[in-house]
C-alpha cells in the first residue's frame, strides 16, 4: 500500500517545553515536515526529527511569514507530497488558533489529520505566575476572550456586559495592544476600576515578566514600563492570590540564561538540571560524536580479551561503544571475568555498573592526572591494559603507564567533531554577551565553540558572560582561547559544575 500524507494538528502549549504532551513529542519525532508558530521555542523544537523540514510561517502584528491561505496550501502541499507533516502550534491549535480553519481545509482537499491538544497558556501562564484562574475564596468561574478584537468594529463578537460582570476571572489572550480598549469596556459596563489586573509576558519561560495593578491604572503602568507583548492578561480578584502563591520565580537559577555546549545526545542531564533549578538552559552544541568507521583494533582487542588485566574507561561514550560493540561479537560481560576495571568519574562508573560490572577504582580527582596517581601503585609492569577512548584524547594517561613498564592498547572508538552551526538567534545572543553563564564540559566543548564563534569575537562578550568550566584541564583551554574563567567545582562532574553556578546566583556576586 502506498504512503499517504497525513498533518497532525500540535499544540505545542505555553513554552516550557517540558508542558509538550508526550504524544506531541511523540509525532515530532517521526514528523518529517515541522511547520511552526512564532510562539514555539527553539527548546520545542530540539525534540523534533532533526532531519524534517522546518518550515517557519510565524506571525506578528502588521508582519506575517505566510498569509493564512498560504499556510492551509503549504500544509496540503506537503500532504500532496505523502509526508508527515507536524503543524506545530503555540498553546492549543483549537484555542485562538485557527487549527479548526486548517484542520477543515485539509480535510476538503482530500488529507487526513489528527489534533494533538496541547496545554493553553490560559490556564499555565496564570499558574506559573502564582495565579490559580479560580478558587473557592475568589470564583468559581473563568472566561477565556481574545483581545485581538479591534476597537471600533461595528457590532462586537464580545458580549462585554455579560462578562464584566457574569464571570469571576476573565483571561484576554493577544491583547496587549487593546488593553485600554478592554479596560475600558470592562469598567464602562459595571466591573469596579479598583479590580486587580496583571499581564504575564513570556509565561511559563525563565524570562517571564509579570505587571500587576487595577483596571484603571494597568495601562498607565504598561506605557510608563513600555511592556510589550505577547503577553496574557488576568483580570479579577484571583491576581491578589499572587503574592502568595508565586512559585517560580523562587527557584534558585530563575532568570538565568545559561549555555549548554555538550553533544546535544548526550546534554539532557544538564539541561533537565538547569530547567529543574528554574534557569533557561540554551543548547548550543559544539561537538557531536561520531563512531569510528573502522574498529577492528577493538575487535582485535575482543578476540584476545583474556590477555588484559585493566580496561580504563574514560568517558560514557567509550563504555556505551564498548559495550555495544562486544555484544554485537556474541561476547557478554562474563567475557571480562578477572579484568579489573577503572572508570575516570561517578557518571562513567555508573554507566558501566548499569551494565552489571563492578568497577574497581574511580580517582578522587576526575581527569587522567587523577587516574595516574590511582594506579601508580595498582599496575604492575608486565601487565596489559585496555584503553578504549576518544580519538585525539590527551596522550599523558598511555605514555604515563607504559613509563611504569605496562603493554596499553589505545583503541579508538570515536571522534568528537565539531556541530553544525546553531541557529543564528542564539549566536547574537551569545555575541551581544546577552547570557548568564556558557558551561564548558570538556575540552572539545570551548575549542569547536570558539571555531563557531570565531576566535576574535570571544572578547566581544567575555567581560558579560560568566564561564564555568567542569575542571582545570577544561578551563586552561579556555584561558588558551581567551575567556576568563569564573567558576571551576571542587568535583569534576556536571552536578558539581551545577551546583557551584547555583552556589554564586545565591551569593548574589557582583558582576
Amino acid at each position: 500500500m502506498s504512503k499517504k500524507g497525513i498533518v497532525y494538528l500540535i499544540g505545542a502549549g505555553p513554552g516550557d517545553p517540558e508542558l509538550l504532551t508526550l504524544k506531541g513529542k511523540r509525532i515530532l519525532e517521526i514528523a518529517e515536515v515541522v511547520v511552526y508558530d512564532r510562539l514555539v521555542s527553539d527548546a520545542v523544537l530540539t525534540f523534533a526529527n532533526q532531519e524534517a523540514e522546518f518550515i517557519y510561517v510565524g506571525k506578528v502584528s502588521g508582519k506575517h511569514a505566510l498569509a493564512q491561505d498560504e499556510i492551509n496550501a503549504l500544509l496540503v502541499q506537503k500532504a500532496d507530497e505523502n509526508k508527515i507533516v507536524a503543524r506545530l502550534k503555540g498553546g492549543d491549535p483549537y484555542l485562538f488558533g485557527r487549527g479548526g480553519e486548517e484542520a477543515a481545509y485539509i480535510r476538503d482537499h482530500g488529507h487526513k489529520f489528527e489534533v494533538v491538544p496541547g496545554i493553553t497558556s490560559a490556564l499555565a501562564v496564570p499558574a506559573y505566575a502564582g495565579i490559580p484562574v479560580t478558587h473557592r475564596d475568589a470564583t468559581s468561574s473563568f472566561a477565556i476572550i481574545t483581545g485581538h478584537e479591534k476597537p471600533g468594529k461595528n457590532e462586537s463578537s464580545i458580549k462585554w456586559r455579560e462578562i464584566a460582570n457574569g464571570i469571576g476571572t476573565l483571561v484576554f489572550l493577544m491583547g496587549v495592544e487593546n488593553l485600554g480598549f478592554i479596560c475600558e469596556q470592562l469598567m464602562k459596563n459595571g466591573r469596579s476600576a479598583d479590580t486587580p489586573v496583571a499581564l504575564i509576558r513570556w509565561g511559563t519561560l525563565p524570562d517571564q515578566e509579570v505587571l500587576t495593578g487595577k483596571l484603571d491604572d494597568i495601562v498607565e503602568k504598561v506605557n510608563q514600563l513600555q511592556f510589550k507583548p505577547p503577553a496574557v492578561i488576568v483580570v479579577g480578584e484571583v491576581v491578589n492570590l499572587r503574592e502568595k502563591l508565586n512559585w517560580v520565580e523562587n527557584r534558585p537559577l530563575w532568570g538565568k540564561k545559561i549555555i549548554v555546549t555538550r553533544a546535544r545526545t548526550q546534554a539532557s542531564q544538564l539541561v533537565g538540571k538547569i530547567r529543574n533549578l528554574g534557569g533557561q538552559a540554551i543548547e548550543y552544541p559544539t561537538i557531536k560524536i561520531v563512531r569510528e568507521e573502522m574498529l577492528q583494533p577493538l575487535y582485535n582487542a575482543f578476540n584476545n580479551i583474556e590477555h588484559y588485566n585493566w580496561i580504563i574507561f574514560t568517558s560514557v561514550n567509550a563504555v556505551e561503544i564498548f559495550f555495544d560493540e562486544m555484544l554485537k561479537c556474541g561476547m557478554d560481560i562474563r567475557n571480562l571475568k578477572g579484568i579489573k576495571i577503572c572508570a575516570i568519574g561517578p557518571a562513567t562508573r555508573d554507566t558501566i555498573t548499569r551494565r552489571g560490572l563492578c568497577v574497581n577504582v574511580v580517582p578522587d580527582e576526575y581527569r587522567a592526572e587523577g587516574i595516574l596517581k590511582e594506579l601508580s601503585q595498582e599496575i604492575e609492569p608486565s601487565q596489559w591494559i585496555l584503553l578504549p577512548r576518544a580519538r585525539d584524547s590527551r596522550q599523558i594517561l598511555p605514555d604515563t603507564i607504559r613509563q611504569w613498564g605496562a603493554s596499553v592498547n589505545e583503541v579508538y572508538l570515536y571522534r568528537a567533531v565539531t556541530a553544525r552551526q546553531v541557529s543564528s538567534p542564539t549566536k547574537e545572543l551569545i555575541l551581544d554577551g546577552q547570557v548568564d553563564y556558557i558551561t564548558f564540559t570538556s575540552s572539545s566543548t570551548v575549542s569547536n565553540f570558539v571555531k563557531m564563534l570565531g576566535k576574535e569575537n570571544v572578547a566581544r562578550f567575555d567581560k558579560q558572560v560568566r564561564v564555568a568550566c567542569i575542571g582545570p584541564v577544561t578551563a586552561d583551554t579556555a584561558r588558551k582561547n581567551g575567556f576568563t574563567v569564573d567558576i571551576i567545582p571542587r568535583e569534576y562532574t556536571i552536578n558539581a559544575l551545577l551546583d557551584a553556578i547555583v552556589e554564586e546566583v545565591q551569593m548574589g556576586s557582583d558582576y
